[in-house]
Protein backbone atom coordinates (compact mmCIF):
# COMPACT_ATOMS: atom_id res chain seq x y z
CA UNK A 1 0.00 0.00 0.00
CA UNK A 2 2.60 2.59 0.81
CA UNK A 3 4.14 1.78 -2.64
CA UNK A 4 0.99 2.19 -4.28
CA UNK A 5 0.96 5.87 -2.57
CA UNK A 6 4.35 6.85 -3.31
CA UNK A 7 4.09 5.95 -7.29
CA UNK A 8 0.46 8.17 -6.84
CA UNK A 9 2.08 10.57 -5.44
CA UNK A 10 5.11 10.50 -8.18
CA UNK A 11 2.50 10.05 -11.29
CA UNK A 12 0.98 13.56 -9.40
CA UNK A 13 4.17 15.30 -9.26
CA UNK A 14 4.66 14.46 -12.88
CA UNK A 15 1.78 15.50 -14.33
CA UNK A 16 1.72 18.64 -12.24
CA UNK A 17 5.34 19.29 -13.90
CA UNK A 18 3.98 19.00 -17.28
CA UNK A 19 0.64 21.54 -16.86
CA UNK A 20 3.28 23.92 -15.60
CA UNK A 21 5.31 24.06 -18.92
CA UNK A 22 4.65 27.83 -20.57
CA UNK A 23 4.52 28.27 -24.06
CA UNK A 24 5.09 31.82 -25.25
CA UNK A 25 4.98 32.70 -29.16
CA UNK A 26 4.83 35.87 -31.03
CA UNK A 27 1.83 36.93 -32.28
CA UNK A 28 3.14 37.66 -35.75
CA UNK A 29 4.80 34.22 -36.23
CA UNK A 30 1.88 32.50 -34.73
CA UNK A 31 -0.41 34.30 -37.68
CA UNK A 32 1.78 33.56 -40.15
CA UNK A 33 1.82 29.63 -39.46
CA UNK A 34 -2.06 29.80 -39.56
CA UNK A 35 -1.42 31.06 -43.26
CA UNK A 36 0.04 28.11 -44.25
CA UNK A 37 -2.21 26.36 -46.23
CA UNK A 38 -2.36 21.79 -47.00
CA UNK A 39 -4.20 22.92 -50.28
CA UNK A 40 -2.09 25.34 -51.56
CA UNK A 41 0.71 22.65 -51.23
CA UNK A 42 -0.84 20.39 -52.80
CA UNK A 43 -2.02 22.76 -55.44
CA UNK A 44 2.04 23.47 -56.19
CA UNK A 45 2.86 19.82 -56.07
CA UNK A 46 0.18 18.85 -58.19
CA UNK A 47 1.70 21.52 -61.01
CA UNK A 48 4.86 20.33 -60.55
CA UNK A 49 3.94 16.79 -61.48
CA UNK A 50 2.47 18.03 -64.53
CA UNK A 51 5.69 18.80 -65.99
CA UNK A 52 5.80 15.22 -66.94
CA UNK A 53 9.38 14.82 -65.63
CA UNK A 54 11.95 16.98 -63.82
CA UNK A 55 15.08 15.36 -64.45
CA UNK A 56 17.75 17.79 -64.41
CA UNK A 57 18.89 16.97 -68.23
CA UNK A 58 15.37 17.04 -69.40
CA UNK A 59 14.15 19.82 -71.99
CA UNK A 60 15.23 23.38 -71.07
CA UNK A 61 12.82 24.95 -73.52
CA UNK A 62 9.66 23.18 -73.91
CA UNK A 63 6.66 25.39 -72.56
CA UNK A 64 4.63 22.55 -70.87
CA UNK A 65 7.14 19.88 -69.94
CA UNK A 66 10.61 19.30 -68.11
CA UNK A 67 12.99 20.95 -66.12
CA UNK A 68 12.87 24.09 -67.48
CA UNK A 69 9.31 24.61 -67.31
CA UNK A 70 9.08 23.79 -63.72
CA UNK A 71 11.26 26.28 -63.06
CA UNK A 72 9.80 28.98 -65.46
CA UNK A 73 7.04 27.91 -62.80
CA UNK A 74 9.12 28.66 -59.80
CA UNK A 75 10.06 31.81 -61.03
CA UNK A 76 6.59 33.18 -61.79
CA UNK A 77 5.19 32.38 -58.44
CA UNK A 78 8.02 33.85 -56.69
CA UNK A 79 7.64 36.98 -59.19
CA UNK A 80 3.96 37.25 -58.04
CA UNK A 81 5.04 37.25 -54.68
CA UNK A 82 7.26 39.90 -55.16
CA UNK A 83 4.12 42.13 -55.80
CA UNK A 84 2.78 42.45 -52.20
CA UNK A 85 6.68 42.90 -50.53
CA UNK A 86 7.16 46.36 -50.86
CA UNK A 87 9.92 46.00 -53.44
CA UNK A 88 11.64 43.33 -50.99
CA UNK A 89 11.41 40.15 -53.16
CA UNK A 90 13.30 39.84 -55.56
CA UNK A 91 13.53 36.48 -58.10
CA UNK A 92 15.97 34.91 -60.77
CA UNK A 93 17.13 31.59 -62.39
CA UNK A 94 20.72 31.23 -61.55
CA UNK A 95 21.92 29.22 -63.85
CA UNK A 96 25.76 26.88 -64.92
CA UNK A 97 26.52 24.89 -67.27
CA UNK A 98 27.69 21.09 -66.40
CA UNK A 99 29.96 19.15 -68.07
CA UNK A 100 29.82 15.49 -68.92
CA UNK A 101 30.95 13.83 -66.00
CA UNK A 102 30.66 9.90 -67.26
CA UNK A 103 28.41 9.34 -64.26
CA UNK A 104 25.51 11.35 -64.15
CA UNK A 105 25.59 14.32 -66.53
CA UNK A 106 26.29 12.08 -70.19
CA UNK A 107 26.02 15.56 -71.78
CA UNK A 108 26.16 19.43 -71.46
CA UNK A 109 23.31 20.51 -69.24
CA UNK A 110 22.12 23.84 -68.04
CA UNK A 111 21.78 23.49 -64.32
CA UNK A 112 19.68 26.69 -62.99
CA UNK A 113 18.54 27.09 -59.38
CA UNK A 114 15.66 29.46 -59.06
CA UNK A 115 16.31 32.13 -55.84
CA UNK A 116 14.06 34.23 -54.51
CA UNK A 117 15.46 36.92 -51.82
CA UNK A 118 13.69 38.61 -49.24
CA UNK A 119 16.22 41.29 -48.06
CA UNK A 120 16.06 42.58 -44.73
CA UNK A 121 15.19 45.85 -43.19
CA UNK A 122 18.33 46.91 -40.75
CA UNK A 123 21.47 47.87 -43.57
CA UNK A 124 23.75 46.87 -40.73
CA UNK A 125 22.30 43.45 -40.57
CA UNK A 126 24.27 40.64 -43.34
CA UNK A 127 22.96 37.65 -41.54
CA UNK A 128 21.24 35.58 -44.43
CA UNK A 129 18.96 32.46 -43.77
CA UNK A 130 17.96 30.03 -46.36
CA UNK A 131 15.41 27.46 -47.05
CA UNK A 132 16.21 25.16 -49.53
CA UNK A 133 14.45 22.22 -51.20
CA UNK A 134 14.96 20.22 -54.81
CA UNK A 135 13.22 21.11 -57.75
CA UNK A 136 14.91 17.90 -60.00
CA UNK A 137 13.96 14.32 -59.59
CA UNK A 138 14.51 11.03 -61.04
CA UNK A 139 13.09 7.61 -62.16
CA UNK A 140 14.83 4.27 -61.75
CA UNK A 141 17.97 5.88 -63.53
CA UNK A 142 18.94 9.61 -62.79
CA UNK A 143 20.03 9.70 -67.10
CA UNK A 144 16.69 9.13 -67.70
CA UNK A 145 15.13 12.50 -69.32
CA UNK A 146 12.15 11.54 -71.32
CA UNK A 147 9.83 8.98 -69.17
CA UNK A 148 7.37 10.50 -66.59
CA UNK A 149 8.96 11.33 -63.02
CA UNK A 150 5.97 12.76 -61.10
CA UNK A 151 8.28 13.69 -58.18
CA UNK A 152 5.49 14.58 -55.50
CA UNK A 153 7.66 13.81 -52.74
CA UNK A 154 10.91 13.75 -53.89
CA UNK A 155 11.45 16.60 -53.88
CA UNK A 156 7.90 18.41 -54.47
CA UNK A 157 7.04 18.34 -51.13
CA UNK A 158 10.79 20.15 -50.18
CA UNK A 159 10.07 22.61 -53.34
CA UNK A 160 6.72 23.36 -52.17
CA UNK A 161 7.73 24.34 -48.58
CA UNK A 162 9.83 27.05 -49.64
CA UNK A 163 7.36 28.08 -52.09
CA UNK A 164 4.59 28.32 -49.72
CA UNK A 165 7.28 29.62 -47.30
CA UNK A 166 7.79 32.37 -49.55
CA UNK A 167 4.11 33.51 -50.32
CA UNK A 168 3.69 34.07 -46.73
CA UNK A 169 6.65 35.74 -45.28
CA UNK A 170 6.94 37.92 -48.13
CA UNK A 171 4.53 40.07 -46.95
CA UNK A 172 6.13 40.46 -43.60
CA UNK A 173 9.31 42.21 -42.98
CA UNK A 174 12.42 41.15 -40.97
CA UNK A 175 15.86 43.06 -39.89
CA UNK A 176 17.69 39.97 -41.76
CA UNK A 177 17.54 38.94 -44.97
CA UNK A 178 15.95 35.26 -46.28
CA UNK A 179 16.63 33.07 -49.27
CA UNK A 180 14.22 30.44 -50.69
CA UNK A 181 15.50 28.25 -53.38
CA UNK A 182 14.98 25.48 -55.39
CA UNK A 183 17.58 23.86 -56.56
CA UNK A 184 18.45 21.67 -59.77
CA UNK A 185 21.02 18.53 -60.17
CA UNK A 186 20.46 17.23 -56.53
CA UNK A 187 20.15 13.64 -58.08
CA UNK A 188 22.80 13.97 -60.10
CA UNK A 189 25.28 15.09 -57.31
CA UNK A 190 24.08 17.73 -54.90
CA UNK A 191 25.37 19.99 -58.06
CA UNK A 192 23.28 22.61 -57.82
CA UNK A 193 23.64 22.79 -53.84
CA UNK A 194 27.63 22.81 -54.19
CA UNK A 195 27.30 25.83 -57.13
CA UNK A 196 25.44 27.62 -54.49
CA UNK A 197 27.55 26.81 -51.34
CA UNK A 198 30.69 27.52 -53.03
CA UNK A 199 29.82 30.70 -54.69
CA UNK A 200 28.55 32.02 -51.33
CA UNK A 201 32.06 30.93 -49.43
CA UNK A 202 34.15 33.05 -52.29
CA UNK A 203 32.04 35.83 -51.69
CA UNK A 204 32.52 35.23 -48.04
CA UNK A 205 28.83 35.62 -47.41
CA UNK A 206 27.16 35.43 -44.06
CA UNK A 207 24.67 32.46 -44.35
CA UNK A 208 23.90 31.84 -40.64
CA UNK A 209 21.49 28.63 -41.35
CA UNK A 210 20.60 26.32 -43.76
CA UNK A 211 17.31 24.40 -43.26
CA UNK A 212 17.32 21.71 -46.44
CA UNK A 213 13.84 20.11 -47.03
CA UNK A 214 13.83 16.87 -48.85
CA UNK A 215 11.36 14.35 -48.89
CA UNK A 216 8.91 15.36 -45.76
CA UNK A 217 5.93 14.93 -47.47
CA UNK A 218 4.26 11.60 -46.90
CA UNK A 219 3.26 9.92 -43.50
CA UNK A 220 4.24 5.83 -44.30
CA UNK A 221 7.14 3.45 -44.75
CA UNK A 222 6.65 0.20 -46.88
CA UNK A 223 7.77 -2.89 -45.76
CA UNK A 224 6.97 -2.22 -41.72
CA UNK A 225 3.83 -0.45 -42.77
CA UNK A 226 4.06 2.64 -40.11
CA UNK A 227 1.72 5.06 -40.32
CA UNK A 228 2.61 8.57 -38.18
CA UNK A 229 2.40 12.21 -39.30
CA UNK A 230 3.11 13.41 -36.20
CA UNK A 231 6.80 13.30 -36.27
CA UNK A 232 9.61 15.15 -37.95
CA UNK A 233 13.52 14.07 -38.72
CA UNK A 234 16.39 16.69 -38.36
CA UNK A 235 19.27 15.26 -39.75
CA UNK A 236 22.49 17.59 -38.10
CA UNK A 237 26.26 16.90 -37.92
CA UNK A 238 28.17 16.70 -34.88
CA UNK A 239 32.19 16.96 -35.15
CA UNK A 240 32.44 19.56 -38.10
CA UNK A 241 33.97 18.42 -41.23
CA UNK A 242 35.64 21.43 -42.19
CA UNK A 243 37.29 21.67 -38.77
CA UNK A 244 40.96 21.61 -38.88
CA UNK A 245 43.11 19.05 -36.83
CA UNK A 246 44.07 21.73 -34.41
CA UNK A 247 40.32 22.95 -33.72
CA UNK A 248 39.26 19.14 -33.78
CA UNK A 249 41.52 18.48 -30.90
CA UNK A 250 40.39 21.72 -29.08
CA UNK A 251 36.69 20.45 -29.61
CA UNK A 252 37.55 16.75 -28.25
CA UNK A 253 39.93 18.49 -24.91
CA UNK A 254 36.38 20.13 -24.09
CA UNK A 255 33.98 17.29 -24.98
CA UNK A 256 31.85 19.70 -27.76
CA UNK A 257 32.08 17.13 -30.16
CA UNK A 258 28.02 17.19 -29.83
CA UNK A 259 27.89 20.78 -30.06
CA UNK A 260 28.88 21.98 -33.96
CA UNK A 261 27.16 24.68 -35.28
CA UNK A 262 24.54 22.64 -37.11
CA UNK A 263 23.92 20.14 -33.85
CA UNK A 264 23.22 23.40 -32.30
CA UNK A 265 20.84 24.67 -35.08
CA UNK A 266 19.03 21.26 -34.85
CA UNK A 267 18.32 22.03 -31.43
CA UNK A 268 16.67 25.26 -32.02
CA UNK A 269 14.70 23.56 -34.68
CA UNK A 270 13.21 21.31 -32.61
CA UNK A 271 12.37 23.83 -30.28
CA UNK A 272 10.94 26.62 -31.82
CA UNK A 273 9.00 24.06 -34.53
CA UNK A 274 7.31 22.55 -31.19
CA UNK A 275 6.31 25.95 -29.99
CA UNK A 276 4.56 26.91 -32.82
CA UNK A 277 2.85 23.35 -34.27
CA UNK A 278 1.02 21.33 -32.35
CA UNK A 279 0.83 17.51 -32.53
CA UNK A 280 4.52 17.65 -34.43
CA UNK A 281 7.79 16.42 -32.66
CA UNK A 282 10.62 17.18 -33.93
CA UNK A 283 13.25 14.20 -33.76
CA UNK A 284 16.40 15.10 -33.79
CA UNK A 285 18.88 12.35 -35.38
CA UNK A 286 22.25 12.17 -35.22
CA UNK A 287 24.50 12.06 -38.14
CA UNK A 288 24.92 14.29 -40.90
CA UNK A 289 22.11 12.71 -43.38
CA UNK A 290 20.36 8.91 -43.67
CA UNK A 291 22.61 6.34 -43.80
CA UNK A 292 25.33 6.67 -46.31
CA UNK A 293 23.29 8.51 -48.41
CA UNK A 294 23.60 12.63 -49.05
CA UNK A 295 21.14 15.61 -49.58
CA UNK A 296 21.73 19.59 -50.47
CA UNK A 297 22.61 20.62 -47.02
CA UNK A 298 26.37 18.78 -47.03
CA UNK A 299 27.66 21.16 -49.44
CA UNK A 300 26.88 23.92 -46.92
CA UNK A 301 28.20 21.76 -43.93
CA UNK A 302 31.43 21.24 -45.97
CA UNK A 303 32.10 25.05 -46.50
CA UNK A 304 31.84 25.33 -42.87
CA UNK A 305 27.93 26.84 -42.35
CA UNK A 306 25.04 25.61 -40.44
CA UNK A 307 23.47 23.68 -42.01
CA UNK A 308 20.64 20.37 -41.50
CA UNK A 309 18.21 18.42 -43.30
CA UNK A 310 14.90 18.10 -42.31
CA UNK A 311 13.11 14.83 -43.83
CA UNK A 312 9.85 12.51 -42.65
CA UNK A 313 9.61 10.28 -40.05
CA UNK A 314 9.12 7.24 -42.26
CA UNK A 315 10.02 6.82 -45.74
CA UNK A 316 8.13 4.64 -48.34
CA UNK A 317 10.92 3.38 -50.95
CA UNK A 318 8.24 2.23 -53.43
CA UNK A 319 7.82 5.84 -54.21
CA UNK A 320 11.30 7.28 -54.17
CA UNK A 321 13.18 6.94 -57.34
CA UNK A 322 11.29 4.33 -58.91
CA UNK A 323 9.58 4.51 -62.73
CA UNK A 324 5.62 4.82 -62.43
CA UNK A 325 4.09 1.17 -62.67
CA UNK A 326 2.25 -2.11 -60.91
CA UNK A 327 3.70 -4.94 -60.35
CA UNK A 328 2.26 -7.90 -57.90
CA UNK A 329 -0.77 -5.72 -56.97
CA UNK A 330 1.73 -2.50 -55.31
CA UNK A 331 2.03 0.56 -57.55
CA UNK A 332 5.30 2.21 -57.83
CA UNK A 333 5.96 6.01 -58.40
CA UNK A 334 6.27 8.72 -56.44
CA UNK A 335 2.52 10.39 -57.48
CA UNK A 336 0.88 12.75 -55.41
CA UNK A 337 -1.74 10.02 -54.33
CA UNK A 338 0.66 8.93 -51.74
CA UNK A 339 0.73 12.11 -50.03
CA UNK A 340 -0.40 13.55 -46.58
CA UNK A 341 -1.06 17.16 -47.29
CA UNK A 342 -1.75 17.77 -43.43
CA UNK A 343 1.44 16.47 -42.70
CA UNK A 344 3.19 18.66 -45.50
CA UNK A 345 1.58 21.43 -43.61
CA UNK A 346 2.88 20.95 -40.33
CA UNK A 347 6.32 20.59 -41.19
CA UNK A 348 6.50 23.29 -43.62
CA UNK A 349 4.68 25.45 -40.84
CA UNK A 350 7.63 23.93 -38.47
CA UNK A 351 10.30 25.57 -41.12
CA UNK A 352 8.31 28.56 -41.48
CA UNK A 353 8.43 29.63 -37.35
CA UNK A 354 12.16 28.89 -37.63
CA UNK A 355 13.18 31.09 -40.33
CA UNK A 356 10.81 33.93 -38.90
CA UNK A 357 12.29 33.85 -35.39
CA UNK A 358 15.73 33.31 -36.43
CA UNK A 359 14.94 36.53 -38.99
CA UNK A 360 13.22 38.78 -36.02
CA UNK A 361 15.73 37.96 -33.73
CA UNK A 362 18.83 39.82 -32.75
CA UNK A 363 22.33 38.71 -33.99
CA UNK A 364 24.37 36.01 -31.80
CA UNK A 365 25.89 37.19 -28.74
CA UNK A 366 29.83 38.31 -29.18
CA UNK A 367 32.73 37.11 -27.48
CA UNK A 368 31.23 34.25 -25.25
CA UNK A 369 33.56 33.16 -22.70
CA UNK A 370 33.53 30.28 -19.68
CA UNK A 371 35.86 31.40 -16.71
CA UNK A 372 38.72 28.97 -16.72
CA UNK A 373 41.43 30.64 -14.59
CA UNK A 374 41.08 29.06 -11.27
CA UNK A 375 39.00 25.68 -10.10
CA UNK A 376 35.52 26.07 -9.09
CA UNK A 377 32.27 24.28 -8.64
CA UNK A 378 30.72 27.46 -10.14
CA UNK A 379 30.99 28.57 -13.69
CA UNK A 380 31.13 31.55 -14.86
CA UNK A 381 29.91 33.62 -18.40
CA UNK A 382 30.56 36.66 -20.01
CA UNK A 383 29.84 37.81 -23.34
CA UNK A 384 29.45 41.12 -25.77
CA UNK A 385 26.24 42.75 -27.04
CA UNK A 386 25.44 41.60 -30.59
CA UNK A 387 26.26 43.38 -33.52
CA UNK A 388 22.67 43.89 -34.93
CA UNK A 389 19.21 43.76 -33.27
CA UNK A 390 17.63 45.38 -29.95
CA UNK A 391 17.99 43.37 -27.09
CA UNK A 392 16.35 42.88 -23.82
CA UNK A 393 18.36 40.45 -22.68
CA UNK A 394 20.12 37.08 -22.71
CA UNK A 395 19.33 33.46 -21.93
CA UNK A 396 22.26 31.30 -20.48
CA UNK A 397 20.78 27.84 -22.04
CA UNK A 398 22.23 24.82 -19.34
CA UNK A 399 22.23 21.13 -19.96
CA UNK A 400 23.97 17.97 -18.31
CA UNK A 401 26.66 16.41 -20.77
CA UNK A 402 24.20 13.19 -21.33
CA UNK A 403 21.29 15.39 -22.42
CA UNK A 404 20.22 15.78 -25.78
CA UNK A 405 18.50 19.05 -25.40
CA UNK A 406 19.16 22.02 -23.46
CA UNK A 407 17.14 21.69 -19.57
CA UNK A 408 16.95 24.89 -18.70
CA UNK A 409 16.93 29.11 -19.25
CA UNK A 410 18.32 31.94 -17.19
CA UNK A 411 16.79 34.95 -18.39
CA UNK A 412 19.17 38.04 -17.57
CA UNK A 413 19.82 41.64 -18.60
CA UNK A 414 23.51 41.71 -17.38
CA UNK A 415 26.44 40.20 -19.84
CA UNK A 416 28.03 38.31 -16.61
CA UNK A 417 26.35 35.46 -15.20
CA UNK A 418 27.29 33.14 -12.32
CA UNK A 419 26.06 29.65 -12.06
CA UNK A 420 26.20 27.15 -9.07
CA UNK A 421 26.63 24.41 -11.40
CA UNK A 422 30.36 22.91 -12.14
CA UNK A 423 31.81 23.09 -15.97
CA UNK A 424 32.55 19.60 -15.68
CA UNK A 425 28.94 18.35 -15.52
CA UNK A 426 27.17 20.66 -17.46
CA UNK A 427 27.38 22.18 -21.29
CA UNK A 428 26.32 25.96 -21.39
CA UNK A 429 25.42 28.33 -23.95
CA UNK A 430 24.37 32.07 -24.20
CA UNK A 431 21.42 33.57 -26.66
CA UNK A 432 20.62 37.25 -27.62
CA UNK A 433 16.47 37.46 -26.90
CA UNK A 434 14.96 40.26 -27.88
CA UNK A 435 11.36 42.12 -26.29
CA UNK A 436 9.20 39.42 -28.64
CA UNK A 437 10.75 36.72 -27.06
CA UNK A 438 12.86 36.20 -30.47
CA UNK A 439 16.05 34.78 -29.65
CA UNK A 440 19.26 34.41 -31.39
CA UNK A 441 21.51 30.94 -32.38
CA UNK A 442 22.90 29.61 -29.13
CA UNK A 443 26.91 30.12 -28.69
CA UNK A 444 28.89 27.68 -26.59
CA UNK A 445 31.26 29.97 -24.79
CA UNK A 446 35.37 29.12 -25.34
CA UNK A 447 37.83 29.48 -22.53
CA UNK A 448 38.34 32.77 -20.65
CA UNK A 449 41.04 34.05 -17.85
Amino acid sequence: MKKQIICCLLAMSFFQAEAQTTINRDASIASMVKEVSADSLESYIRQMVSFGTRNTMSAANDPKRGIGAARNWVLSKFNSFAKSSGGRLTAFIDTTTLQPDKRRIDTATLLGNVVATLKGTDPNDKRIFLISGHLDNMRGSPTDRMGDAPGANDDGSGSAAVIECARIMSKQSFPATIIFVTVSGEEQGLLGAYYMANKFKKDSTRIEAVLNNDIMGSNNSNETNIIDNTRIRVFSEGLPAYETEKSAKLIRQLGLENDGKSRQLARYVKEVGERYVENLEVVMIYRNDRFLRGGDHTPYVENGYAAVRISEMNENYNHQHKDVEKKNGIQYGDLPEFMDFEYLRKNTAMNLSNLANLAKAPAMPEDVKIEVRKLSNYSYLSWSAPKTGKVKGYYILQRETTCAFWQKKYFTTDKEYLLPFSKDNYFFAVQAVNENGNESLPVVPGTGR
